[in-house]
């Protein structure tokens, strides 16, 4: 009993790493990625938008590192849910790829030649690579309210059978999660624009910040309103935490009108993580139009921490539940690796997480401060 005890304790633990992860990747690389959406309109110039990739140009690759964290923890520690969601949704992870690809493209290219139309053509590569990237983000987080169509071969082995189309992850509810998403993105980044910006860009940037904010608390609250009547996953039986990862396992699952509110109805604690989403974004739009823009930048990563949350504490224990059976949906439970393999991650976790955070916020402090238009014309290296 007590092997299965800690073997609980390690899946909850790296579900919540998980969630850290995934947090992580939102404000960080969503940040960038809210630059380059906004980047032509904070940018009514050329030495406005080079000010603009220069604020972001020492970071954004590091920023990166989230990314490959977040689907290394998802292929280490769930690797029945890697195996499903990357071979099902292959088609939508190459356009995820293809899109973040352009990214690296336009920093380094764009400035090589003083053509307008090549400059041009690079900003609008630079847009679709910091918009589609948050609007998948976002509707894979929808998708899993939706659910997914999927099963299990039961075959012998665990064979995982994908039933819908490219359009299916695009429907009307995902779409609406990623536009969520998009718009906590664009606060973010025009907040960065903010903290290091001046003049023309800056004042642009606030009136971003200004309408963002507000746009991403409509969106929420209406996809709130939709998941309350929405069908939601509930566990309609008794589950053992400490249960052996096997996809073939037929889950006590049913599918019923309301069912992701149950958590919340069992804990009304949990409303905390919408009360915070609603209070932060609130307070970064205000502050950001007052010119407060580094106590609203956190304020929106707050902000990005209780939407997330919000989520999670609908979804736990499920990862990525399933319409077509519901009784071979993904949980933690069921999906996780060994309590071996979770204990050796862990074990790195706490020495390496730790260590990007101190190594980014380094970063960040060593080369604070406005960038300007004399800094940029006057640095070779600069995009």
């Amino acid at each position: 009993m007590e092997v299965l005890t800690t073997y609980a304790i390690l899946k909850i633990t790296w579900w919540l790493l998980l969630g850290v992860l995934l947090m992580a990747l939102a404000i960080m690389v969503g940040m960038d990625m809210g630059v380059g959406t906004i980047l032509r309109y904070v940018g009514r110039t050329d030495e406005d938008r080079r000010i603009a990739l220069n604020i972001i140009g020492p970071h954004w690759d590091g920023n990166q590192v989230w990314f490959v964290l977040g689907g290394g923890a998802i292929f280490a520690a769930w690797p029945t849910l890697y195996g499903t969601a990357f071979s099902g949704l292959y088609v939508v992870m190459l356009v995820l790829l293809w899109s973040m690809i352009l990214r690296p493209l336009g920093f380094e290219y764009r400035s090589k030649l003083a053509s307008a139309k090549w400059r041009n053509l690079w900003d609008w590569t630079l847009f679709v690579s910091g918009f589609v990237p948050m609007l998948v983000y976002g509707a894979a987080i929808g998708n899993i309210l939706v659910g997914f169509p999927f099963h299990f071969a039961q075959e012998g082995t665990a064979v995982s059978v994908y039933t819908g189309s490219f359009i299916t992850l695009f429907n009307p509810f995902a779409i609406l999660a990623g536009l969520v998403s998009v718009s906590m993105s664009t606060l973010m980044g025009s907040l960065m624009l903010m903290n290091r910006g001046e003049g023309a860009l800056y004042e642009r940037a606030r009136r971003v910040a200004g309408l963002a904010g507000p746009l991403a608390l409509i969106l929420f609250t209406i996809a709130g309103i939709w998941v309350a009547n929405m069908k939601g996953f509930v566990i309609n039986g008794t589950l053992d935490p400490g249960m052996q990862a096997s996809p073939l396992t037929n889950l006590p699952v049913s599918i019923v009108s309301g069912g992701w509110l149950q958590n919340y109805a069992n804990h009304p604690i949990l409303w905390l993580l919408p009360l915070l989403t609603y209070i932060s974004v609130m307070l970064a739009t205000l502050l950001a139009r007052m010119g407060r823009s580094h106590v609203a930048w956190w304020l929106g990563a707050l902000g990005w921490i209780g939407i997330l949350g919000t989520v999670a504490a609908a979804t736990f224990p499920f990862l990525m539940p399933s319409v077509t059976d519901p009784a071979h949906s993904l949980m933690v439970w069921n999906a996780s690796s060994s309590a071996n393999t979770l204990g050796w991650m862990l074990g790195w976790t706490i020495v390496f997480v730790p260590t990007i955070i101190v190594y980014t916020s380094w970063c960040y402090w060593v080369m604070r401060g406005k960038v300007t238009a004399k800094q940029v014309a006057e640095d070779d290296h600069a995009y």
